[in-house]
């Protein structure tokens, strides 16, 4: 584990000065001052290239597939390295601050023609790359486990396992219970999904997946539909008519617990995206001083709080896995929970 930490201080070093210090040499070849606003909100934003660093004018990115629909127009596909000319227009279409509007021949944007942008921009390129390691991975866990049948784990089965059987038994086991086998499946992939993508995040230059609010409400609003489809009578008796308690103040908790529904996946939306978000701004935040300052004794106070932030992000990728999953099971457990006669006399 030592060893493993010194290759990743000096890693995530080498990284930060490959990834992260060109951008300030660029604003000063090109006359600019540097903008460390432009530079985090350029990382935490989506687009349409994965763009790596600038030196002076030339730009390392990779250009990525743009696929847009329009009733005028048709479907076009073609690359978003068409769209870098001074107009930043191609085909009758315009790329402004990562939205892409319909133009004319004069480049005004045209309000009436409705786009539909199906193009597989940098948090989707992200998205596919995420699942391919993690097919790669279980592919390898599951060979493993066919090979070395009645014996001892080796290889990526070994570290991979552990992790497999906390979430089984110290999550999905001690929260939802004996049904808990049906819902493994959704807990393990939610899990490993979000702290995948969360350490991918942290690479210089990678995307910022699970600090887009759009992916995180999409896997909150998966648990939403598992939760609610799998309630049972006493669940949903609980929410319209909680039993055990005074008419009267049952009609002021029925509204209360039918908010609660939407507050829960709500509230697993935003807290993934804000702590995400916040540690990347953070991380990038710290090593804009450097730049703003342009002085080596920035460089010596920043790095090692960077290092430092860094290793926190590196814990908090596992946590917010964790929590995603832990809070996933607990709804998902309220949901289908037995209830005894005794406990719906209780209150009176």
């Amino acid at each position: 584990m030592e060893k493993l930490l010194k290759k990743y201080t000096i890693l995530t070093l080498i990284a930060y000065l490959v990834f992260a210090f060109p951008a300030l040499a660029s604003s000063e070849e090109n006359g600019k001052k540097f903008n460390p606003g432009e530079l985090i909100s350029h990382h935490i934003a989506d687009s349409h290239e994965w763009h790596f660093f600038s030196i002076g004018e030339s730009h390392y990115s990779i250009p990525l597939p743009v696929i847009v629909y329009s009733k005028e127009y048709g479907l076009e596909i073609f690359s978003s390295s068409k769209f870098h000319n001074p107009t930043h227009t191609y085909k009758g279409y315009k790329l402004d601050h990562e939205h892409i509007y319909a133009v004319n021949d004069a480049g005004h944007v045209l309000e009436d023609v409705k786009i539909y942008d199906f193009s597989i921009t940098k948090n989707v390129a992200s998205l596919l790359l995420s699942a391919v390691i993690l097919i790669l991975v279980f592919t390898a866990v599951s060979r493993g486990y066919k090979k070395n049948k009645g014996h001892a784990p080796k290889g990526i089965q070994s570290f991979f396992e552990p992790i497999i059987v906390f979430v089984r038994d110290d999550i999905a086991k001690s929260i939802i219970g004996p049904k808990y086998e049906k819902y493994l499946p959704y807990l393990l992939t939610v899990f490993f999904f979000i702290w995948f993508n969360n350490l991918l995040g942290l690479i210089p230059g990678g995307a910022n997946l699970t600090g887009n609010i759009a992916v995180t409400m999409v896997l909150a609003l998966i648990t939403f539909v598992i939760t609610n489809f799998s309630g049972n009578k006493y669940y949903w008796k609980h929410i319209f008519w909680t039993p055990g308690i005074p008419v009267p103040i049952k009609l002021l908790i029925v509204p209360v617990e039918i908010v609660g529904m939407f507050t829960k996946p709500f509230s697993l939306m935003v807290r993934l995206f804000a702590n995400i978000t916040a540690g990347h701004i953070i991380i990038l935040s710290l090593l804009g001083l450097i730049f703003i300052f342009e002085h080596a004794a920035a460089s010596l106070i920043s790095l090692p709080f960077v290092l430092f932030m860094s290793f926190l992000e590196l814990f908090v990728a596992v946590l917010q896995a964790y929590i995603f999953t832990l809070l996933s099971a607990m709804y998902i457990g309220s949901a289908i929970e037995e209830h005894s006669h005794a406990d719906h006399d209780h209150g009176h």
